[in-house]
């Protein structure tokens, strides 16, 4: 007899549709056969579906099974054909009427007991569901949760193959599990952090306020401890909330690369990502023989966190190229092509030499100046012509380290970044772009137009400092930024006087 059962593959981070084919005959020796080019995960299938159908008390059929995982090009991954697998057998054996099973999507791996356990992917599924107008999903109970965030289809989260079996022959209909999309993103948008436990470094606290309002990437500089990854982890708190698109895009990615807690329906705060400084390039672009998503991926909507830049390999350092400039990253590999989402905020941070006490006052540096320079060339031009904001971090005093001031709480920035980005939205209608990070050289020519003594104190700075081409465009940017934050529509010659002290590098400091 034959069954036929849906179920769904995810490549990249979306799901598609796998049609699990269940034949069972008498004829011949028993035998249990898995075509529909299946990973090694999906061939171990038929060793964990046939003790859990024994240890619910289902007698395993000694016939000839043949299972096709339909359509047979697309390469099958993963533990999720589990349930669907089992089902068809039992429908297959007519223990359950295979018209049952349509318009149902499963997925799920087994324990040998018959639970179902969780598995990845589960909201891609869901958007597919809906998508295909099914009339529900049925998936592990743990999963319920993020699949049940897409509304226009029925989520049925179940805990064993007896539920799903009774689920299936109910005469009374199971209730979907039913979720509040904007309840599950106002309770889990809670950070953890604040900026106001942030002592002193005012300075560096305004800049990544300018970063914030304008999405720029920022480089930080400063000695151990001075406080260059407190304030970095702090950034996405005054960030702009998560829009329902933006919360639902990046828990999709979470889901595949199987990050998401249990029970979690949304990811609804602004991923931080801070990868070790020994990360290879594949493990942050993402890719591998079954390609993944990488780090640069995972922040997609957030923060991408590199400490010590320097210290990372060129060549890794060189693939953040395209997803800074993009917003995405491809991953080509001989099975497939696959493009990930990778619009991220850069936030790196160095020391001023390989000691870090360069230009300290109370430590001594140690470095010679072929090493600081050395040191440096470690970061890459190219990469540094996507920073906008160099910013010193000192070492903060002991005064006010120890003094019972807090400084403003990440609400009240966040209330001025939404507002400057409000600004920026109503500017760039139209254009393709959200913020001021993102502008073009036409961008800037169009926005970015000075006064008569703004134009005067950059063409000073210019001159005096001997900043370069790509400085000069940096600036505006980032003076656009500043005034977009103090509310008014001309770029002004103070707006100006602060973007430059927001390039210390080229300002010769260090």
């Amino acid at each position: 007899m034959l069954a036929k059962i849906q179920s769904a593959s995810v490549v990249g981070i979306d799901a598609h549709v796998v049609e699990v084919e269940v034949d069972i005959t008498s004829r011949g020796l028993p035998h249990f056969s898995m075509v529909g080019l299946p990973d090694t995960a999906v061939k171990e299938s038929r060793d964990r579906v046939r003790p859990a159908l024994k240890n619910i008390g289902f007698n395993f059929p000694l016939k000839q099974i043949t299972v096709n995982l339909a359509p047979a090009d697309l390469k099958k991954e993963g533990s999720s054909f589990d349930l669907p697998i089992a089902i068809g057998i039992i429908a297959a054996e007519g223990v359950i009427d295979p018209e049952l099973l349509g318009g149902y999507l499963f997925t799920g791996e087994l324990s040998l007991d018959g639970r179902i356990k969780p598995v990845r992917g589960a909201l891609s599924m869901a958007i597919l569901a809906r998508g295909l107008g099914l009339k529900g999903l049925v998936l592990p109970r743990e999963n319920a949760p993020e699949a049940a965030v897409v509304s226009g289809v029925n989520v049925f989260g179940l805990e064993s193959l007896p539920e799903v079996m009774e689920f299936l022959t109910a005469v009374e209909p199971k209730l979907p599990l039913t979720i509040d999309p904007a309840r599950a993103l106002e309770e889990n948008s809670v950070y953890e952090e604040d900026f106001s436990e942030v002592k002193g470094q005012e300075h560096a606290k305004r800049a990544l306020e300018v970063s914030a309002a304008g999405g720029h990437n920022v480089l930080t500089i400063g000695p151990p401890g001075s406080g260059k990854t407190m304030l970095s982890k702090r950034l996405p708190t005054i960030l702009p909330g998560m829009t329902f698109d933006e919360a639902l895009e990046s828990t999709r990615i979470h889901s595949v690369a199987g990050l998401l807690k249990d029970g979690q329906p949304l990811l609804a705060i602004r991923p931080f990502r801070a990868p070790h400084h020994t990360i290879s390039d594949v493990a942050l672009i993402g890719g591998g023989q079954v390609p993944k998503p990488g780090e640069v991926s995972l922040a997609h909507n957030g923060v991408l966190f590199l400490d010590e830049l320097p210290e990372f390999k060129r060549n890794v350092l060189e693939v953040l190229r395209q997803p800074l400039e993009n917003g995405e990253v491809t991953v080509s590999r001989a099975v497939a092509s696959i493009t990930y989402p990778a619009s991220f905020m850069l936030v790196s941070a160095m020391n001023p030499c390989p000691c870090g006490y360069l230009g300290d006052p109370k430590h001594q540096c140690t470095c010679g100046p072929g090493q600081i320079h050395r040191y440096r060339r470690r970061v890459s031009g190219p990469l540094l012509d996507r920073i906008d904001i160099h910013i010193e971090v000192p070492a903060v005093p002991y005064r006010e380290l120890s003094t019972e001031l807090s400084g403003e709480k990440s609400e009240t920035i966040r209330e001025r970044v939404m507002k400057a980005r409000d600004r920026q939205l109503k500017r760039f209608k139209g254009d393709r772009i959200y913020c001021n990070g993102q502008m073009k050289a036409r961008h800037i020519k169009k926005y970015c137009t000075l006064k008569d003594d703004a134009r005067s104190l950059l063409d000073a700075a210019m001159q005096r400092l001997g900043l370069s081409a790509r400085a000069y465009m940096r600036i505006l940017k980032v003076s656009r930024t500043i005034s977009d934050l103090e509310g008014t529509a001309d770029i002004q010659s103070h707006h100006v006087s602060e973007a430059i002290q927001y390039r210390t590098l080229d300002r010769g400091v260090f």
